[in-house]
């Protein structure tokens, strides 16, 4: 992966302290870290929030000007979290140290939020659920098809994105995706996929497949509790629109 001008100097100051900077933006960065501790994030504006991950990154130079132009190419700090690597490298002055922050932040959350809904039955935390499935796959450029396998408490068993397809549309194959269950010992299952788009809406096809899933686990024993579509503009459900 190759940054645009610039990004090799951010990549290389990945040695010292985390708090390590020119003199002329030490006070600055004090500042926004103090405001950070005393308000926490909601006191904060996306541009300044973002000026926080990226110190780790670049540490001698100003931040901001990057941070207030990744917002205004992606719009806000989570599409900057979540833009695709290529895409981040575009920008002038990120390089590999700035993806690789970005990323992590993205990493760290997704792990803190599937940890919060395998400590409980996926059911009863069922906005956690949501949250999560939008934030893994809401923002991917290409349609993913995930599987969210649960026990008989209705647990969290495993999270694996069976299959990764184009900008509108993924191979899925029923007979897996029950195979996939019976390996792991799974009663229930939870689909989920993206539409790249932001248009949640479920296809004709979405529907068809659904059904025929539904169709080949019941009688081995194996629920789908829903089939979630999650795009930018929000998600749906197969359940809740009563079309399985």
């Amino acid at each position: 992966m190759t940054g645009a001008s610039g990004g090799s100097g951010a990549g290389k100051s990945g040695q010292g302290s985390f708090f390590e900077a020119a003199p002329g933006h030490t006070g600055h960065r004090s500042r926004l870290r103090e405001r950070f501790r005393t308000g926490g994030a909601d006191a904060m504006p996306d541009y300044e929030l973002l000026e926080l991950v990226l110190f780790r990154a670049i540490r001698r130079r100003d931040t901001k000007d990057l941070s207030k132009r990744l917002i205004a190419r992606f719009g806000s700090f989570a599409e900057v979290i979540n833009a695709p690597e290529s895409r981040l490298a575009e920008v002038k002055d990120v390089g590999e140290a700035v993806i690789a922050e970005l990323k992590l932040v993205r990493a760290a959350a997704l792990r803190l939020m599937r940890g919060e809904i395998m400590r409980q039955p996926a059911l009863s935390s069922w906005s956690q659920v949501l949250d999560y499935c939008r934030a893994a796959m809401g923002f991917e450029a290409r349609e993913q098809f995930r599987i969210l396998f649960l026990d008989k408490r209705n647990r969290l068993i495993a999270d694996e994105v069976q299959q990764e397809g184009t900008v509108d549309h993924t191979p899925v194959y029923v007979r897996e995706v029950v195979k996939r269950a019976l390996e792991l010992s799974a009663t229930a299952i939870v689909l989920v996929h993206n539409h790249p788009s932001g248009d949640p809406t479920p296809s004709r096809a979405d529907i068809e497949m659904t059904r025929q899933i539904v169709e080949a686990a019941k009688p081995l024993g194996i629920t789908l509790h829903d089939h979630i579509i999650v795009g930018r503009e929000g998600h749906a459900s197969l359940k809740g629109l009563r079309l399985i």
